[in-house]
Formats: C-alpha cells, sequence, structure tokens
C-alpha cells in the first residue's frame, strides 16, 4: 500500500483521476496534444478574467486572448488573499510559499486537483527509472527546521512519503560517516536533495573508497534538484553513489517543469504546462533560441499563473520526443549573470563551472562559491584543507582572462562553512552590486 497516495486521496487531492488524466494527455497524437494545449490555455484565460479580479485588473476591461501581457512575480507579491480567484479560499487550496533567490517571500496557491496533477506527474516520472513515489525508500538530502511544530510536520511528513531525511546543516566528517553507516542498515532505492550537498556527500564516499551502490545494493538512481547541476557535478555522484543521477527541474509555486528521461533529455511537463522563450522586449523567439522562460499552468484556477515569468534562462530544443519539448539548455536565474567592465553580461555558471573543473584537478575543494564585489572584483569563497597557492591563484585568473575578460581582479578566502539559505541551499554566485 502506498500511504502517501492514500493520505493525498483523503485530504482531497484527486489521485486517482489526475494520474488517469496523465495517462490520457500521454496517449495523445501530436496533433492531438497541440489542439488540447490551445484549448487549455483559452479556457485558462477565460476563466481567470471571469473569476480573477486581479488579473482582470491587470489586463484591462479590452483584454482579450490574443494579447496577454507577461505577469512577473513582483506583480503577485501582494498577499495571496488579493490575487485568489472568486470561489477559493484558504480553506479550499493548497498553499504554500517560496522566497526564491530574491529572498522576498511570495505567498501561492494552487486548487486542489491542479496540486493533484503535479503529483500525478512526479509519480509518473519516477517510474522512469523503476521507483514509485512514496513507497520506494527514498535518502532525502534537505533541511529541516530545528524545532518545534514546524519541525514535527516535516517529520511526520517523511514518515508518510517513505522518507529517511539527512539534514544538511552539518555535513561534518563525523555526520558524513554516519550517513554511510545509515546507508549501509536501509534499503534506499533512490537519492534526493540538493545539487551541492550531494556532490559534497558523494566526494567524500569517494575519498573513502565507498561507492553506496556497493553498501546499498537496492539503490537505483539519484534525483539532484533545486540547484543547478554540471556536468561535473553529476560525474562526481555517479561516481561516488555508483547509480545514475537524473536530473529534475522544477518551480515551486508552477510545477515540475522537466525531468531527465533514460535518454539523458530534459523532457518538459507538457502535460500541465505551457512553454514559451522570450526576448528582452517579451517577443517570442523561434525553439532552437535562448532567452526567459514563460509559463503558463494548464490547471489551476486558484491564482494567475498564465504567461508567468520566472527568472530563469533557457532553451527549449527544435526537436521534440513524441508530443514532447525538450529543454535543451538551462543557463540560470536572470539575475545570475556576471556584469563585466566591458559591459558583457555572462551567466555566472559558465565561468564558475569552468573554474571549478581546473581547480578540482589541482587541489581537493569541498566547495565553493563566487560573490562578484565589484565590475572587475571577483571574491571566491572555498572550503578546503589547504589554501590556494600562488600557482592556483595565477592559472584562476588567467582562466577568467581566458573565458571572460581581461583586467579582472580576484580575491580568495578560505573558510570553514559556507553560509547556505534557511532551508539548505547553496547559492553558488552573487552578484552584489546593481
Amino acid at each position: 500500500m502506498n500511504l502517501f497516495k492514500l493520505i493525498l486521496q483523503l485530504q482531497g487531492y484527486n489521485i486517482r483521476k489526475s494520474s488517469k488524466e496523465i495517462d490520457s494527455v500521454q496517449s495523445l497524437g501530436r496533433q492531438e496534444f497541440k489542439k488540447r494545449q490551445t484549448q487549455k490555455l483559452k479556457e485558462q484565460f477565460d476563466y481567470l478574467i471571469e473569476n480573477n479580479k486581479f488579473y482582470r485588473s491587470f489586463h484591462g476591461d479590452d483584454s482579450c486572448f490574443d494579447d496577454v501581457r507577461i505577469l512577473t512575480k513582483s506583480k503577485l507579491q501582494i498577499g495571496i488573499n488579493e490575487i485568489l480567484s472568486k470561489g477559493y479560499s484558504l480553506d479550499n487550496v493548497f498553499r504554500n510559499s517560496t522566497s526564491g533567490s530574491s529572498g522576498i517571500p511570495f505567498e501561492f496557491a494552487k486548487d486542489k486537483y491542479s496540486h493533484a496533477m503535479t503529483w500525478a506527474l512526479i509519480f509518473n516520472r519516477y517510474s522512469w527509472y523503476g521507483v514509485e513515489y512514496g513507497k520506494s525508500l527514498q535518502a532525502r538530502f534537505y533541511g529541516i527546521p530545528a524545532k518545534g511544530l514546524p519541525r514535527i510536520k516535516e517529520v511526520l511528513k517523511d514518515f508518510i512519503a517513505a522518507r529517511k531525511r539527512f539534514p544538511i546543516f552539518d555535513l561534518s566528517e563525523k555526520k558524513l560517516d554516519s550517513f554511510i553507516e545509515t546507508f549501509k542498515s536501509k534499503n534506499f532505492e533512490y537519492i534526493n536533495g540538493y545539487t551541492s550537498s550531494l556532490v559534497y556527500f558523494a566526494e567524500y564516499c569517494t575519498s573513502k573508497g565507498i561507492i553506496l551502490k556497493e553498501i546499498c545494493p537496492t539503490l537505483k538512481v539519484c534525483f539532484p534538484t533545486s540547484e543547478m547541476c554540471s556536468d561535473l557535478d553529476r560525474e562526481i555522484m555517479e561516481m561516488g553513489f555508483g547509480v545514475r543521477v537524473a536530473v529534475e527541474y522544477g518551480c515551486a509555486e508552477m510545477d515540475v517543469l522537466a525531468f531527465e528521461d533514460t535518454d539523458g533529455d530534459l523532457i518538459l511537463s507538457n502535460e500541465n504546462v505551457y512553454f514559451e522563450v522570450v526576448d528582452e522586449l517579451g517577443r517570442c523567439v523561434p525553439e532552437g533560441t535562448s532567452g526567459r522562460l514563460i509559463l503558463t499552468s494548464l490547471y489551476n484556477k486558484a491564482i494567475p499563473l498564465y504567461r508567468y515569468e520566472i527568472g530563469d534562462i533557457g532553451q527549449i530544443s527544435i526537436r521534440k520526443k513524441g508530443s514532447f519539448q525538450v529543454l535543451e539548455k538551462l543557463v540560470g536565474r536572470s539575475n545570475d549573470f556576471a556584469i563585466l567592465p566591458s559591459g558583457r553580461k555572462v551567466p555566472a555558471l559558465t565561468f564558475y563551472y569552468v573554474i571549478k573543473a581546473m581547480i578540482k584537478s589541482k587541489i581537493a575543494v569541498k566547495e565553493i562559491v563566487v560573490k562578484q564585489l565589484k565590475m572587475d572584483l571577483f571574491l571566491f569563497e572555498y572550503i578546503s584543507e589547504n589554501e590556494f597557492d600562488e600557482e592556483i591563484k595565477m592559472e584562476i585568473n588567467n582562466s577568467l582572462t581566458e573565458y571572460l575578460e581581461s583586467g579582472l581582479n580576484t580575491e580568495f578566502k578560505r573558510v570553514e562553512v559556507i553560509k547556505r539559505t534557511a532551508a539548505g541551499k547553496l547559492k553558488q554566485f552573487t552578484r552584489e552590486f546593481l
């Protein structure tokens, strides 16, 4: 019995119906699939204009389906009661909040069937790897509230969802050794957690000559989430864990947005979400071109997530897999760009991972973050057994010149701990000026 699914059903999330709908949508041919998306878009827009006072005022009285404006998170950060549709209240929706990279709280809601569709999609995607969410035992590398009712709630949810939590705020050798011992005694089928913490643990396993799959034979797959995952990160995790790494990409207020299939393609969640890519002026760009990701929830009627900009830059492939689009590339957050003295904007992770890959071959760096303090000044904070020597510093500076531009300055600071967000995420790049 899957206790997690049963609890969802009892709470009013119709998992049986939503799972059947996911199967039905996936069975459609390409033309029928496209027609359904167009119909759902029109239905959602008409519903929101009719039933959502905020959305109607956002567009004006002359609103029409052919001229839909892009909606940003800042527009919705006015209080959840101000953006709820008619007939919805805090008592009959799924309610949550996220601070995102901006740190500004955003309280959002989903109607119950929309949330059920999100879970149906998760169940479907995990099944690609022989994993049943809520029944297969999960090793969960996340943060957890320190005490009180919030902690009790998370512990209860972990029990219901068949999750064993590995809190990531303490990653000392003693704690990591205890993690390894737990893998020896539990029949974990998959790992899920923040990329940075999983990479850290995988590196530790490798340093000890341990492959998790060998001490936990039931382990099938690792799903890193919430943070960018580079090719190097994937390589480190697969070496330390001994199982396939499959990346998931999501947005708390929206849905699971993309999930890596067994071929290594990031399949977009076209069953639940309509995707667009636009340029800086808001004009749609051709498939295969990078731009701002714009999303529309095809189910959520509680709040207007319609042509919603999540702040990510990505590229959708020109090819499709059946009826589904493929996310060719996810560059990162729109504010995660280094702005150089020449005026160039460079995706922060581009140079960060180049440098990370280079220093990995020279010195054992456990974690590293990059802070752009000024237009021409970058601070590297890192955790390592040894200080960077002058040769390493020179190579990093040469690498910055090669991949970015000349004339950049650097500072290096070895630290014992790199500060994470309250949820336990590692902010790998920060630009500390406008």
